[in-house]
């Protein structure tokens, strides 16, 4: 039997892992489900109240490992992601158990506004590993990607296994424009993946015919094509 005094001190640490956002689904059934909810509709008036009652802005979904901030990132819920982001507390860093963080998600929607927010607020964009910048190439996003250069975003970060670059990752997705970019703004096009292929190695196996051009000087047409592409 717990005496007044212990059932007074469970309680008091049930009140701050829920304050820091890392109450177990089982402890907060219907509330933690509403919360996640809330985060997905885009509802912030729920989303508030739910915060007051003691979910903090941390909470993680299970199935991925997402952080509330990441899931409203990936559903484009950005009436959730204001409230979540300019909750006191709010942390930017939580990885899912992938590895992913709120800017590799961003990055990877291509979602600019979220980018230049986190980016503000210093968020780390070099890690091992995949990146934000992996993303963004994968995304063709161009202004996100000159972001996190600017933000100095290893231009030649490999990714795990695979080896491959940013310019890699543009070149097999045809992101003719990011690979432009990630050129002049000095990826080393020379280097190998695992599998010992170049950016243009990879643009030719991938049938990326305007990749190919761009890595070998010979496009004609860039006029036609758009940022973002």
């Amino acid at each position: 039997m717990l005496n007044r005094f212990s059932r007074f001190c469970v309680a008091a640490l049930l009140a701050l892992t829920a304050s820091a956002g890392l109450m177990p689904a089982a402890a907060h059934a219907g509330t933690y489900d509403d919360y996640f909810t809330a985060v997905k509709m885009d509802a912030p008036r729920e989303l508030q109240d739910l915060i007051k009652r003691g979910l903090g802005p941390n909470m993680v979904e299970p199935q991925r490992g997402y952080s509330a901030l990441m899931l409203s990132i990936r559903e484009d819920s950005m009436k959730a992601f204001d409230v979540l982001f300019n909750t006191p507390g709010v942390d930017l860093e939580i990885k899912a158990k992938n590895g992913d963080t709120a800017i590799m998600v961003a990055a990877f929607y291509g979602n600019l506004p979220v980018v230049k927010l986190l980016l503000d607020k210093e968020v780390e964009v070099n890690r091992p590993g995949w990146t934000a910048l992996h993303y963004a190439a994968i995304n063709g996003n161009a202004a996100i990607i000159k972001l996190l250069l600017d933000a100095s975003a290893y231009i030649d970060a490999e990714s795990p296994d695979e080896k491959m670059t940013p310019v890699m990752l543009a070149a097999v997705r045809g992101r003719t424009f990011a690979v432009r970019l990630l050129k002049e703004e000095g990826a080393d096009i020379s280097l190998k993946n695992a599998d010992g292929m170049t950016a243009l190695d990879l643009a030719r196996r991938f049938n990326q015919q305007d990749v190919v051009e761009e890595l070998t000087g010979q496009h004609t047409s860039w006029s036609a094509q758009k940022p973002g592409s």
